[in-house]
């Protein structure tokens, strides 16, 4: 099948006002995995465009809480959301939750952050597996016991380490390719349940 950027997905996600197809691969793993509970606090890195933080502001509900970080801006508007444009590696994520009101533990740490693709799969590959690192150190920082944890890795020989890394720090582990992913898509989305 030829790749078609406005698949079904993408047009379902203009029906309802999501800011990316993304939405959906979200939304699936939280059918599967049952993820989101109203009022809880989420930690969105690789934030932009916004349709994560759109998904889980609906679960959440009014009295939860958002932060999402990204190297480009989030212009969706959201009550319960605060959006920081910013290199993660960089930042100093206890300062910035303390000047936005939050306590720095999260119910959940969602990661689908993607390096910038050189076409060059093994490079790409591995810098996928440092930006699953990097939001694994995260939410090892700041995610509260019991929390959960979903990021997304381009599929290599790295996926054996992360899941070793990820059984490590959760008591359960599970690996997902939701339908929405584009058939050519090496993604997957790892996703640690109960952190210990």
């Amino acid at each position: 099948m030829a790749f078609n950027p406005q698949d079904r997905f993408f047009k379902k996600a203009k029906e309802q006002n999501f800011a990316a197809r993304s939405v959906f691969k979200l939304e699936e793993i939280d059918q599967k995995l049952k993820l989101f509970k109203v009022n809880q606090k989420v930690l969105d890195l690789g934030a932009s465009p916004g349709s994560w933080s759109q998904y889980a502001a609906k679960k959440i509900g009014p009295q939860g809480r958002i932060l999402g970080v990204d190297l480009k801006a989030v212009t969706v508007k959201l009550p319960q959301a605060v959006f920081v444009e910013a290199d993660l590696r960089s930042l100093d994520l206890r300062e910035i939750f303390s000047q936005h009101g939050f306590s720095d533990v999260f119910d959940l740490v969602l990661s689908d952050m993607a390096p910038n693709t050189t076409g060059i799969r093994l490079t790409d590959q591995a810098r996928s597996f440092e930006l699953c690192e990097l939001a694994l150190q995260v939410a090892e920082q700041f995610l509260k016991p019991r929390g959960h944890f979903v990021c997304k890795l381009f599929h290599s020989e790295d996926f054996q380490t992360m899941k070793k890394l990820m059984l490590q720090r959760f008591e359960r582990f599970e690996a997902i390719k939701p339908e929405s992913t584009r058939r050519m898509s090496k993604e997957i989305f790892l996703i640690g349940m109960t952190k210990k």
